[in-house]
């Protein structure tokens, strides 16, 4: 006999609205969503009104209501909801990355502390089912790196830039496809996408890295003679999320990189997200999927609802190595700086400068420079730089030990 899953359903936006979809035209006779709370009583919705709450207790307070699906789109409210719902005993569903990120290991200490379940699945890269495959078929390999592209709307932008479309009408097409916010700020700068790669590296390396600890930047400052560039070299440029392990370090970031022909992720375009992991045994291997839309992330969330029915929960078998393992950015990339003012690029002193060129229109420098240095900037808001973090020579995330002023330091290439 399956196990009865009684959902309270916090929000009917474009997922919660596709998870009910989703749900009417599965067989999961099992499943049922007996509540749902939003927050504006005059907004037209798809179904009728009576089937909605306005007051949070009307689920959380619900006996009957033993899983409560979170999929609204304020993160304080949002962590509100998640860690009372979790003290009354019910397992949580939730999409909030944000959210996520920044309260991970308390919400998972209260889950294992009122014996329930936290899934998330539906908070990473849409439909592709990395958390779990991070869970349970990676738990017995060694982990060395995790790279890909987790945000729909970048991606989708870049590939029109790669084509010659510039940013504006790029994010103009983006936001008519439904792909982009009114205000994209979250995911053309790379917040969100670090918000993400904090919980992937919970889930491959067993520590949770505060995404305020994550640098990102994104592709907002990306120009044509950037592109221009890329073309010439015979790259493309992707918003990656990235993080690998050296010995006992943790490195990651959030930036624009270019990719080159022979990377996983090259053909990888439009909304779609692909994510690559290396291990020690199984290699390099590629999960690809959409990565925005509806019933995408609306199919993960039931995946995670589905996985209830069986007690499924995270077991962080990986977190054993918390306080053995340190999160740094004492590290070398090679770095590609350009933009309209040579003054600007003097601002940036590269330790190792490999190749420059400058004109009255436009300049760039390539070079190398400590990671933490980088930091010092914030380039989301430095609007006359671009910086695109170049490819290794020969194999994207290699890691190996480089001699640089008589100092030997890891180096990311």
């Amino acid at each position: 006999m399956n196990k009865e899953i009684n959902i309270g359903l916090f929000g009917f936006g474009v997922v919660g609205s596709g998870l009910y979809n989703v749900l009417n035209l599965s067989e999961a006779s099992h499943i049922k969503i007996s509540k749902i709370v939003v927050k504006n009583p005059k907004k037209k919705r798809s179904i009728p009104s009576e089937n909605f709450f306005f007051d949070k207790q009307t689920i959380l307070l619900d006996l009957k209501i033993n899983t409560v699906v979170e999929l609204i789109n304020d993160p304080e409210e949002a962590y509100q909801i998640v860690k009372t719902a979790l003290k009354y005993g019910k397992h949580v569903v939730s999409a909030n990355k944000k959210m996520i990120a920044e309260h991970l290991n308390e919400l998972i200490a209260l889950a294992n502390n009122n014996n329930v379940s936290f899934l998330y699945e539906a908070a990473v890269a849409g439909s592709i089912p990395i958390i779990r495959n991070l869970e349970e078929y990676y738990n017995n390999d060694t982990l060395s790196s995790i790279l890909g592209i987790v945000n729909g709307t970048t991606n989708f932008i870049l590939t029109q830039a790669n084509e010659g479309i510039s940013y504006k009408k790029a994010m103009q097409i983006a936001q008519e496809k439904g792909f982009a916010e009114t205000d994209p700020t979250s995911d053309v700068d790379g917040f969100d996408s670090k918000y993400k790669l904090s919980i992937l590296i919970k889930h491959a390396f067993g520590i949770h890295v505060n995404s305020n600890s994550i640098f990102n930047n994104g592709i907002r400052n990306i120009k044509p003679r950037d592109i221009q560039y890329a073309n010439e070299k015979g790259y493309r440029i992707k918003l990656f999320a990235r993080a690998e392990k050296i010995d006992n370090q943790i490195i990651g970031f959030v930036a624009p990189q270019f990719v080159k022909q022979d990377n996983f992720c090259y053909q990888v375009n439009n909304e779609f997200n692909a994510i690559t992991v290396e291990a020690a045994f199984s290699d390099k291997q590629l999960f690809i999927g959409k990565g925005a839309g509806s019933f995408p992330t609306a199919s993960a969330v039931l995946s995670d609802i589905s996985a209830l029915v069986y007690d499924y929960k995270y077991e962080y078998r990986k977190s054993a190595v918390e306080g053995k393992v340190n999160f740094t950015s004492n590290f070398y990339v090679r770095v590609y700086l350009g933009s309209e003012n040579r003054i600007d690029l003097s601002r940036i002193d590269l330790i190792q400068e490999d190749e420059s060129f400058f004109s009255d229109e436009y300049s760039f420098k390539i070079g190398w420079i400590v990671f933490s240095e980088l930091e010092k900037f914030d380039f989301n808001e430095w609007k006359e730089i671009s910086l695109i973090i170049l490819p290794n020579e020969v194999e994207l995330a290699e890691i190996q030990y480089f001699t640089l002023q008589n100092t030997t330091e890891l180096i990311l290439e």
